[in-house]
């Protein structure tokens, strides 16, 4: 990347914003503000975003409108800010693709630490080509060069997490992952993060690519453990 990456921050209290931001921008990041929903997707149309931080409560649009209007259109990274009380809120943005979430109140180290995490993988997309050969079981297929997903024939769409953690497990059939091996996995560490995570990208993945969810072709459940994929036999 030529540019320092740039972030789009989207919150409506001002305080806020200049709370988070100069962190950012004492860590060599671009950051673009934005106070509400239609700003937001206003700036996200006019230039290249590397990261969005975005907080669900906001008035008019909130925080989960605009990541569902954004993930339709692009696959860039969001953090979700999120109030303790709004548990429904984090299992909404994750089902509506947001890639990671932080509770308020949170500390500038983990912020920054989240923020530094999403944009390593994002940067990791397209440099580890020992990891770009397909992997097909059944009718399934993944493409890591192309970050395609097809099963019976039909394209499947999935948000980033949900790519990565699909093709963790099929790139080792049988091998069983905990849910903090997931996290790490995906996010570089499982610290200040919900095991519980990765049961929401794993029930999603299911509905998209098993014929019945309750009888898995692809992605088992280890009782008390975590998850594998099918054996390679």
């Amino acid at each position: 990347m030529d540019r320092a990456p740039r972030i789009l921050l989207v919150d409506d209290e001002q305080p806020i914003q200049t709370l988070l931001s100069f962190p950012l921008q004492k860590d060599g990041y671009e950051v673009v503000q934005a106070s509400d929903g239609n700003e937001a997707l206003a700036r996200f149309s006019e230039q290249t975003f590397d990261l969005v931080v975005l907080d669900v409560m906001m008035p008019r649009m909130d925080g989960l409108e605009v990541c569902r209007r954004l993930r339709a259109r692009s696959s860039v990274p969001i953090i979700m800010l999120t109030a303790k009380a709004e548990e429904i809120d984090k299992v909404l943005g994750l089902e509506l693709g947001a890639d990671d979430y932080i509770t308020k109140p949170f500390s500038m180290r983990e912020f920054r630490s989240r923020v530094k995490a999403a944009l390593r993988r994002a940067g990791m997309r397209q440099s580890d080509p020992d990891e770009d050969h397909p992997i097909e079981a059944l009718d399934l297929r993944i493409d890591p060069a192309k970050r395609a997903v097809t099963v019976r024939g039909a394209e499947v769409q999935t948000t980033y997490v949900e790519f990565e953690i699909l093709a963790a497990l099929a790139r080792n059939p049988g091998r069983v992952y905990t849910r903090d091996m997931l996290l790490s996995r995906v996010w570089g560490d499982s610290a200040y993060r919900d095991p519980r995570t990765i049961d929401v990208h794993i029930r999603h993945l299911r509905e998209k690519l098993e014929l019945e969810a309750k009888e898995p072709e692809y992605i088992f459940t280890v009782r008390g453990v975590g998850y594998r994929f099918r054996d390679a036999a």
